[in-house]
C-alpha cells in the first residue's frame, strides 16, 4: 500500500466540496509575540463534525463507490466516527461506529445523533480497531480506517492545499500527530514547507528517531488529548512520516491543558487537548521559531466534554493563583462564620463555595473548620489573603499555590 500522490489530494478536494468548510487563518499577535515570529491558527474545530476528519471520511466514501452500498463501519476515538457518520449521511450510507469504552461522552452522542449505530468496545482505538474489522468481514460492510488508508490521508490533506492559497510565505506547518494520517495529508501537499510533528508523552506512538526504532506507544486510554490516543502508528503513515516530516516533538499534559485555556482565553477558541498539542510546543519551548515566513499551527479538533473543560480552566485558575482554597479553624458559634466571610470578603476576595467541615481533622469539641474556596487576583492577593486569614486567628489556611 503507498501512499496518496498530489493529485490524490487535489480529487479528494472535489470529492468535499460542498460540504467541506475551507476554514480560515487566523492571526495569534500574544502567540507571535511569545514565539518570536509570525503564527497563524488553522482552526478545524470550526468545521463540520469539530475537526478534520470528515475531509478524510468523504474522500474514503468517494473512493469506495458502490462498494459502500451495504454500509460502512469505522472504530475511533470519537472524531473519525462523527465524520464517517457524518459523510454516510451526506451519501446516504447506512454506518457502523466502534469507540472504546473510555470515549467522550459528547463524541459518543454526538456520532449517534448523526445516524450512526455505535459500539463500546475495549479500552482503546487498538480495541475498537479490531472490532471494527471483524464486523466489516462478518457484515459485508466497507471498513474505513481511521488514519492508515492512502484515501483518508489525502483527504486530510486538503487543508494543505487551503493553506497554499491562503498563506503566500507559508515557512512551517506544526501538526497534531495521533495515527499520523493527518500530518503525512499535509505533508505530501506541501512538499516545499518544513513540517513539525507534535505528539502527547502519554501517547505518544512515533519513536524518537524518525529514521530507526520501533514505535513507542503508550497503552493508556485516559489522556487529556484523547483524539490521538493510539497506540501505534499505521504502518503506511510511520513510512510518510518519516520519508516527509521534517522532526517530531513531544509535549506534556500540563503544557496542553495550559494551551486550551490560552486558546480559550485569548483566542476565542474551545480545542481540544489533540487539537492544541501545536500550542502546547509553541508555548511550552518544545518548537523554537527561527528565519522569516510564517508558521501556520493546526488547531485540529473542538469537541471536548464541557465538565473536563471545566476541569481544566480550573485547575489553571489555581495556578494562576486566580483560585484559593483555605481551610481555617472556626468557634463552632452563632455568628463565627459571617466573621470570617467578611474578614476574606474586606481582603477583596469572592466567595465562590463554602463547607463545614467537623470530621477528619484533629479539632476541639467546641470548633469546626470551614472550606472557602474563594476567587482571587492572582498570586499576591491570594498570599495577602492567607496572611489575613492566619494573622486574625483562624489557623494554619491551605497556603496558596506557587507562583
Amino acid at each position: 500500500m503507498s501512499g496518496p500522490a498530489p493529485e490524490d489530494i487535489r480529487r479528494a478536494a472535489q470529492a468535499g466540496e460542498g460540504v467541506i468548510r475551507v476554514t480560515p487563518v487566523l492571526s495569534s499577535r500574544t502567540l507571535s509575540k511569545r514565539a518570536g515570529a509570525t503564527v497563524l491558527l488553522k482552526p478545524e474545530n470550526l468545521q463540520r463534525t469539530g475537526s478534520f476528519k470528515l475531509r478524510g471520511a468523504l474522500a474514503k466514501i468517494a473512493a469506495l463507490g458502490d462498494a459502500c452500498a451495504a454500509g460502512v463501519v469505522t472504530a475511533s476515538a470519537g472524531n473519525h466516527g462523527q465524520a464517517v457518520a457524518y459523510a454516510a449521511q451526506a451519501r446516504g450510507v447506512r454506518c457502523e461506529v466502534f469507540m472504546p469504552e473510555t470515549a467522550s461522552v459528547a463524541k459518543v452522542e454526538a456520532a449517534a445523533a448523526l445516524g450512526a449505530v455505535v459500539h463500546l468496545v475495549g479500552i482503546n482505538v487498538d480495541d475498537s480497531l479490531e472490532a471494527a474489522r471483524r464486523r466489516a468481514e462478518d457484515g459485508g460492510l466497507a471498513f474505513v480506517h481511521p488514519f492508515d488508508d492512502p484515501d483518508v490521508i489525502a483527504g486530510q490533506g486538503t487543508i494543505g492545499l487551503e493553506l497554499l492559497e491562503q498563506v503566500p510565505d507559508l515557512q512551517r506547518v506544526i501538526v497534531p500527530i495521533g495515527g499520523g494520517g493527518l500530518i503525512s495529508g499535509i505533508a505530501i501537499a506541501l512538499p516545499d514547507t518544513e513540517v513539525i510533528g507534535v505528539q502527547v508523552e502519554t501517547c505518544a506512538p512515533f519513536p524518537a528517531s524518525l529514521q530507526a526504532g520501533e514505535p513507542v506507544g503508550v497503552d493508556r486510554a485516559l489522556t487529556i488529548a484523547d483524539g490521538i490516543a493510539v497506540k501505534r502508528p499505521g504502518e503506511l503513515t510511520l513510512e510518510l512520516i518519516r520519508r516527509h516530516v521534517e522532526r517530531v516533538v513531544v509535549v506534556g499534559e500540563d503544557d496542553v491543558g495550559e494551551a486550551m485555556v490560552f486558546l480559550l482565553e485569548r483566542a476565542k477558541l474551545v480545542v481540544e487537548g489533540a487539537g492544541a498539542v501545536g500550542v502546547a510546543a509553541l508555548l511550552g519551548g518544545a518548537v523554537q521559531l527561527t528565519g522569516s515566513g510564517t508558521t501556520v499551527v493546526i488547531l485540529s479538533g473542538g469537541n471536548i466534554d464541557t465538565g473536563l473543560l471545566a476541569h481544566i480552566v480550573r485547575r489553571h485558575e489555581t495556578q494562576a493563583g486566580r483560585r484559593l482554597v483555605l481551610l481555617a479553624r472556626v468557634p463552632d458559634l452563632p455568628g463565627a462564620l459571617a466573621q470570617l466571610l467578611a474578614l476574606v470578603g474586606d481582603h477583596g476576595a469572592n466567595l465562590l463555595d463554602v463547607e463545614h467541615i467537623r470530621e477528619g481533622l484533629d479539632l476541639h469539641v467546641r470548633e469546626t473548620a470551614v472550606q472557602l474556596v474563594l476567587e482571587t487576583r492572582g498570586p499576591a492577593h491570594a498570599e495577602k489573603v492567607t496572611r489575613a486569614v492566619r494573622d486574625a486567628g483562624y489557623g494554619e489556611p491551605l497556603p496558596p499555590p506557587a507562583s
